[in-house]
């Protein structure tokens, strides 16, 4: 015979001890009630065997004193490997009444039943073997499968809740027997015990069916809350696009009016340089008709004062022609404006009357350099006009001295050439004032188109500013549709779970017709049993036909004997089937007395 090894019994039979001890403490607080106080029985052996599986194979560590074995040593590991076990370990170590490891390990294990993480608690323990192997040797029964296994049951805990007072309970002085007594249990308290445990199983889905109806709900009614929420930002974000669009049409009017105002001042400007180009022409001609004789001086003023009228109406009919043309660039204007507002956006239509203003300072700019170059121009032909007068003065001082000896008849002309040179002289000194207000003009003119350049650039900052608002809103109706197809998706898998939390409801209540009856049948069948106790059952030997059909049991006909009456029947015969909740497939119930029959092995077959 092989020999065992001792170590694999061990493990074994704790492994066996923590299935009974684990099941026991989940049926008996199933049936309790749940919550759990630290003098429950069940509870107080459970975690005796915990301790138990703890110790086994746990190596003997050496100290100053004595020889030291104790559970703490791996329980604390616990500490680095899960973070949120430091809560435990530290308020183990602040409890004033433990004054051994072992004391402070029974604690550890109370607490982390009451977090319900004691089986998380120890699988990272198990899964760092190269850590356990400190504490404990090859062959313990956390070093093995058995550990695992027993961290697997140790989920099922999950279902009970615990209320355990630590802080008084004196954990150092506590024995740790296990009390085999609560395990060994009747047949009759076992099948009620079966029983119990599959209502409470069919009574916790309906309490979980009813709990996730009840987060379902809650979260329906936050999703109500954001979708509110939504509507109220997304109808603050249309507010907010309606004013946006108001202060886009005041821009736009505000534009409209810089630029016709830069109109009139174009065309007030254009004025005025004609005029001062007709006037320079004419009194250039003037000074080329006074290089003449002293004789034509009469003739000349009067050709002066005829191209002077000529002049004059010629001006006023450019100036009737500019009038007709202004109105003619108006009504254009206008049009083109209309035209604009109904072909272009908003955005479209400022940037181009930026561009339009941006080219209108452009041509300003060209027309004030030309300006500027006809001033030099006319500044030298003073310059040169008056190198001309000083001539003519000299040319007069010559005349004069031949005027004097000239007969007095020809002093009245001499006189009226004085006069003459008089209006000359004021004649200039107007011309030179009329230059010193155009000069004057320039600057004003320079000023505005500063201020025009500022203006125009708060103009494409406001811009900037609307153009990111609007792509701003743009991505806000965006969410808010994504968010609208999320609480849809969400309303249908609401529809779904309260269509399946119905079908759970009708199951229910299907299986709970169903027990109602096959407790009424067990009632029955009990009834029958305490009716047929005392009958002896037959000998397999001396049963070799059956007792309805009366062939002759074999490998096809098998044997199926009744429990409570004895008698033996073949499988044929035995076709009365009662549905068990406890088992999946129906079982065979004898036909006299309707218990449970059980199959044999027939006499034929070894």
């Amino acid at each position: 015979l092989a020999v065992k090894d001792p170590t694999a019994v061990e493990r074994a039979n704790l492994l066996n001890m923590a299935k009974l001890s684990i099941k026991g403490l989940i049926e008996s607080a199933l049936s309790f009630g749940r919550t759990l106080d630290s003098d429950y029985p069940p509870l107080q052996q459970f975690f005796v065997v915990m301790e138990h599986c703890l110790k086994h194979g746990l190596k003997v560590r050496k100290s100053f004193l004595s020889y030291n074995k104790t559970i703490w040593g791996p329980l604390e590991l616990v500490e680095k490997l899960y973070p949120e076990a430091e809560e435990i370990a530290a308020s183990v170590r602040d409890l004033p009444g433990l004054k051994t490891p072992l004391g402070r390990a029974r604690a550890w294990l109370r607490l982390a039943l009451m977090q319900k993480k004691m089986a998380d608690y120890l699988r990272c323990l198990i899964i760092q073997r190269d850590l356990l192997s400190e504490f404990y040797e090859y062959h313990a029964l956390m070093m093995e499968e058995e550990g695992a296994v027993i961290v697997g049951l140790l989920v099922g805990l999950n279902v009970i809740d615990a209320n355990l007072c630590v802080k008084g309970e004196d954990l150092d002085s506590q024995v740790g027997v296990i009390d085999f007594s609560m395990y060994l249990k009747s047949d009759d308290e076992i099948g009620s015990k079966e029983r119990d445990v599959q209502i409470a199983a069919i009574l916790d889905q309906k309490n979980y069916v009813e709990e996730l109806n009840r987060q379902l709900n809650s979260t329906v009614n936050s999703l109500h809350a954001r979708v509110d929420s939504l509507e109220k930002s997304n109808t603050k974000l249309i507010e907010e696009l309606a004013i946006a669009k108001n202060n886009i049409i005041k821009l736009q009017e505000e534009n409209h009016q810089l630029r016709s105002e830069n109109t009139l001042i174009l065309m007030k400007t254009q004025h005025h340089l004609e005029a001062t180009k007709v006037d320079v022409e004419a009194e250039l001609q003037t000074y080329k008709h006074s290089r003449q004789g002293l004789d034509e001086m009469y003739n000349e003023a009067r050709r002066q004062l005829r191209e002077e009228s000529q002049l004059r109406q010629d001006m006023e009919n450019e100036l009737v022609v500019q009038v007709s043309m202004k109105h003619e660039i108006e009504l254009a204007m206008k049009l083109l404006e209309k035209d604009i507002h109904e072909k272009q956006d908003a955005l479209i239509g400022l940037r181009q009357q930026l561009d339009e203003v941006k080219a209108i300072n452009m041509e300003m700019y060209q027309k004030l350099q030309v300006s500027e170059d006809a001033m030099k121009e006319k500044n030298e032909i003073i310059g040169r006009l008056e190198d001309k007068t000083n001539q003519i003065n000299a040319t007069m001082k010559q005349l004069e001295q031949r005027l004097q000896q000239a007969e007095k008849a020809q002093t009245e002309a001499e006189a009226e050439d004085e006069k003459l040179k008089q209006e000359y002289v004021n004649k200039s000194e107007s011309l030179q004032k009329e230059f010193s207000q155009k000069e004057k003009q320039l600057l004003q003119l320079e000023t505005d188109l500063k201020i025009e350049k500022e203006w125009r650039q708060t103009l494409e900052d406001d811009l900037q500013k609307e153009k990111e608002t609007a792509s701003q809103l743009r991505i806000d109706t965006q969410e808010i549709v994504n968010l609208k197809k999320v609480f849809l998706k969400l309303q249908e898998k609401n529809k779904k779970l309260k269509r399946l939390s119905q079908d759970q409801e009708a199951a229910l209540q299907e299986l709970a017709s169903k027990l109602s009856e096959s407790k009424l049948k067990i009632e029955d069948i009990k009834e029958a049993n305490k009716a047929l106790q005392g009958q002896v059952w037959l000998k397999d030997k001396e049963a070799t036909h059956c007792k309805l059909c009366e062939k002759e049991f074999s490998l096809s006909k098998r044997k199926h004997h009744c429990r409570n009456c004895g008698e033996i029947f073949c499988n044929a015969c035995s076709d009365n089937e009662l549905p068990l909740p406890s088992s999946p497939k129906p079982v065979r119930v004898c036909d006299s007395c309707h218990a449970i029959l059980i199959q044999r092995c027939s006499s034929n077959v070894p």
